[in-house]
């Protein structure tokens, strides 16, 4: 008997066996039993969240001959051809390799014929977003208005590439990643069907490195399989993807806030000598620093044990915020430089060495100060020289100045209290923070942990920036990529395209909005009491 893979041989065969997405499967079953199931519909979501598994149990359902609380049985003459493949009413296709305008004509051909055996003729398309733009047009009227006996089922990963035309003719279903808690919980079923034994500590990790996406879960275990180990533990793991050891990762990271080169580069070479992968260590480093920033801000951490998390602890009190967020910076450029060189062990090892020099540590500190102060302090150093030569100095009048300008200096801007401020925060703004830490975009997601987002006007959302925006943050969010990033996810939520403004607590759109809060009250600040009838 052939062998079959994991993700194939466990794959759901039920709505009730899906992981994660029991929003989509519970709004579906309604729709069945309820007999209201739609003529198209679009599953979108990343790999491995179970779009197509959704599609084949859909299609299974609307024709099954004795459909059990708007699940298929499987057990009837039209489950069983369904999914031995023999079943021609049910037709899957792949957009990627059938994009062309003949191949949806054929479909558009087909749809007018009767189903041979099943009640509905089904076209599961795959991966849609990859049809070409005279394909999209072909589909359009069919897609509007199909004859009765047929349903299309959509799939795609990329909803954005898609014609406006077809998103509005489709009941759109979003597949979320799924969570490491559930991803563990089902791969501890699979490992206890395929008498597998592996620890806890494994499983973890596994669901860490799948991201979401089921599949690639089934797929790691099923790697560790081949090892031919009694036992699937976190070390045997973390060796075959080459994930260096955490008591590596903590060493580089201590040696980097200590600036003790030597100790960082040993360290790093004795990473290599193991044969791990440097993209995967500069990955992990990334991550880690990550933690390390989040344990400073609010002492929580959830992967570690007592032990790495009392190391973390220690490490995080030897650095600041800043320091934390700049060596994520210099980490994540590190990152996309090593793309595209031959030479990655040369940068890795040179970055390591740059991030290490004292230099380094009082960039922050730097990037923080305005360049109009400094201009101004050299100007008035340059008056002071000048004068002391020329022996026209007035020691009572440049204090008095120096006073002034200090005071000037000193004084700070009253912050907006935003508890008074009215802002329509967007909902799908921690939606946007989580999918960028999901990509490893950490720059972007760690600066924007502390934000609201809200509609400027039609055309620009804002980035609200309650604890202030400073010099080096706007210089890190007003990179062209940053920003071209965050307009792709925010139009791609708002369903057009936006802008993005960065707006600071001081900002005058805050102030005006502000002004206009308070002026809606005029009564509020007279001390009489009112009393609120409702009509």
């Amino acid at each position: 008997m052939a062998y079959t893979a994991l993700y194939r041989k466990f794959r759901p065969l039920k709505f009730e066996d899906m992981v994660g997405q029991e929003h989509i499967t519970k709004t579906i079953r309604n729709q069945i039993i309820a007999g209201r199931v739609g003529h198209a519909y679009l599953l979108n979501g990343g790999r491995g969240t179970g779009k197509t598994t959704s599609a084949k149990i859909l299609a299974r359902a609307v024709n099954c001959l004795n459909p059990q609380d708007g699940e298929p049985c499987n057990e009837c003459e039209i489950c069983k051809a369904a999914l031995s493949g023999s079943l021609t009413d049910i037709v899957e296709m792949d957009a990627a390799s059938n994009n062309s305008v003949d191949d949806i004509r054929a479909i558009r051909d087909e749809v007018n014929f009767l189903p041979t055996l099943a009640k509905y003729r089904v076209y599961i398309i795959d991966e849609v977003h990859m049809l070409s733009t005279g394909a999209f047009n072909a589909l359009l009227k069919t897609l509007e208005e199909p004859p009765s006996h047929v349903k299309f089922i959509l799939a795609t990963t990329e909803p954005q590439k898609l014609p406006a035309t077809i998103l509005s003719r489709c009941q759109r279903f979003d597949f979320k990643k799924i969570s490491n808690n559930d991803i563990s919980k089902r791969l501890q079923y699979v490992c206890d069907e395929s008498k597998i034994e592996i620890t806890k500590e494994a499983l973890s990790i596994i669901s860490i490195l799948a991201e979401g996406a089921m599949r690639d879960a089934l797929s790691i275990l099923e790697r560790c399989l081949q090892e031919g180990s009694q036992k699937i533990d976190e070390d045997l793991v973390k060796d075959l993807v080459g994930i260096p050891k955490l008591t590596f990762i903590s060493q580089i990271v201590e040696a980097i806030i200590e600036s003790n080169i030597e100790k960082t580069i040993t360290t790093v070479e004795a990473v290599m000598q193991e044969g791990k992968d440097l993209t995967n260590l500069l990955w992990e480093l990334i991550k880690y620093t990550k933690d390390i920033l989040v344990w400073k801000t609010t002492e929580k951490l959830k992967i570690y044990n007592q032990e790495e998390l009392k190391q973390i602890a220690s490490i995080s009190e030897k650095v600041s915020k800043e320091r934390l967020l700049q060596m994520i910076y210099v980490l994540s450029e590190l990152e996309n430089d090593m793309k595209w060189s031959s030479q990655k062990a040369v940068l890795f090892e040179v970055a390591m060495i740059k991030l290490c020099q004292p230099v380094i540590q009082t960039m922050q500190n730097e990037n923080m100060a305005s360049s109009g102060g400094i201009e101004e302090l050299k100007t008035r150093i340059t008056q002071l020289e000048r004068k002391m030569a020329q022996g026209n100095f007035q020691a009572s009048s440049n204090t008095e100045k120096a006073k002034t300008n200090t005071v000037a200096k000193v004084e700070k801007k009253e912050p907006i209290d935003f508890s008074k401020l009215n802002i329509k925060q967007l909902e799908f703004w921690p939606k946007i923070i989580s999918t960028l830490r999901e990509e490893r975009k950490m720059i972007l997601a760690t600066n924007l942990m502390s934000t609201i987002a809200t509609l400027v006007n039609d055309m620009t959302v804002g980035i609200v920036f309650q604890n202030g925006l400073t010099p080096f943050i706007k210089a890190t969010m007003e990179r062209p990529e940053n920003i071209q990033e965050l307009e792709r996810l925010v139009s791609i939520e708002c369903g057009k395209p936006m802008r993005v403004k960065l707006l600071d607590n001081q900002d005058e759109i805050l102030k005006q909005k502000a002004k206009e809060a308070e002026e809606q009250n005029p009564i509020k600040d007279l001390g009489i009491p009112v009393n609120e009838i409702e009509e």
